[in-house]
């Protein structure tokens, strides 16, 4: 990337396709014309080609060393995004099972996965913040789920209302744990070993549009019918070693970049998480001290590292917000239209200095305008 092309960069907050890292962008655009020692452009190689099978193999072993994923798992690359695992999982774990699924609704990714689950049997919503907005996450023992439920799912971190889990919520052994993990995939260490599926979209802190993370614990291969649709079976996949079709090639190749970026040049998670933990103190930092001219969209014990939402006193203020963060180089502020206010999403790629900006000119602005 030329010097003048980096400094026509601004901090760009949007919640996906969001930011990736620039040494990522750069080792892109060095390699995109020629991959070293192919003769040829990934965009223009065989799947099949070993100098791919190669990448995938290497982006899959970075993401298991980063998460510590034993080979009790499958790792799969996939497409259709978190919209299509809304659809596979209950149609590997529920339809035909005898069993209800029990989901927690925390926000918009939860409810449309709640959709169409019902489409394949039988859900046992266990606990629903829909009364708050969504505003927060359930506290351990607001919530029951049956010892025979199909999984219990839930989305770790809800991209539209800024909440997110600090934890693992609490599930019994003999259930599977299942989270959509789109838009805090690689934020912070975890157990793996506590989930039965963990997914994640790239395109919102991992890497670019097109690739759907799957980790898998592999007895649940076995429970989807093999009279599903052939893509829709997990177990297809899996033994196909992700090529059961063509798969997203330069997405996963750009993923397996993101990943030793977080290994090498971060330090892994843990690293990461102190570094997420900092950028978003200083946001919310930024909202806690306004007077009240702020006001945060999530209970502050519920707050998302990855996406922080708040309103401002009127929505000409929200305009000119808006519009002033855009000439300071803040870009893609504007929070979705069912919480309204601004969505600042400061992932895993956000530098430091982009969260320092932008709490920076809060700080001014409500200064200014209060």
């Amino acid at each position: 990337m030329t010097a003048s092309a980096t400094d026509q960069r601004a901090y760009n907050f949007s919640a996906g396709p969001a930011v990736l890292p620039v040494p990522v962008l750069e080792e892109v655009r060095d390699e995109l014309m020629c991959l070293p020692g192919a003769q040829s452009s990934l965009l223009e190689m065989s799947h099949r080609d070993k100098v791919f099978v190669d990448i995938l193999h290497d982006a899959e072993n970075s993401i298991r060393s980063l998460l510590g994923i034993s080979d009790q798992y499958s790792v799969m690359f996939l497409q259709g995004g978190a919209a299509l695992q809304f659809s596979m999982i209950p149609a590997n774990l529920l339809r035909d099972s005898g069993k209800r699924a029990a989901y927690i609704q925390t926000g918009t990714w939860g409810k449309k996965a709640i959709a169409e689950a019902k489409k394949e049997g039988e859900v046992d919503i266990v606990y629903n913040a829909a009364d708050s907005n969504f505003n927060h996450v359930p506290a351990a023992g607001d919530y029951q789920v049956a010892d025979d439920a199909a999984y219990l799912y839930f989305c770790n971190n809800e991209t539209i209302q800024g909440v997110q889990f600090q934890s693992e919520p609490e599930c019994p052994q003999s259930v599977p744990l299942v989270c959509d993990a789109s838009s805090d995939f690689l934020h912070r260490p975890l157990d793996i070993n506590k989930y039965g599926i963990l997914y994640a979209c790239a395109q919102k802190n991992a890497g670019p549009a097109g690739v759907t993370v799957v980790v898998m614990r592999r007895d649940l291969l076995d429970v989807g019918s093999d009279s599903l649709p052939g893509y829709l079976n997990y177990k297809n996949h899996a033994e196909a070693d992700s090529e059961w079709n063509t798969p997203p090639t330069f997405a996963i190749w750009v993923l397996g970049k993101v990943a030793k970026w977080l290994q090498n040049d971060i330090g892994g998670l843990a690293a990461m998480e102190k570094l997420n933990r900092e950028k978003a103190a200083l946001l919310y930092n930024a909202i806690d001290n306004s007077g009240g001219f702020y006001t945060g969209h999530a209970k502050a014990d519920c707050r998302s590292l990855m996406n922080a939402t708040f309103n401002l006193p009127n929505d000409d203020l929200q305009a000119a917000f808006l519009a002033d963060a855009a000439k300071n180089n803040l870009i893609s502020l504007k929070g979705h239209r069912s919480v309204g206010g601004i969505r600042a999403s400061i992932y895993n790629a956000m530098p430091l200095q982009g969260a320092q900006a932008l709490a920076s000119f809060m700080t001014d602005f409500a200064s200014k305008n209060a």
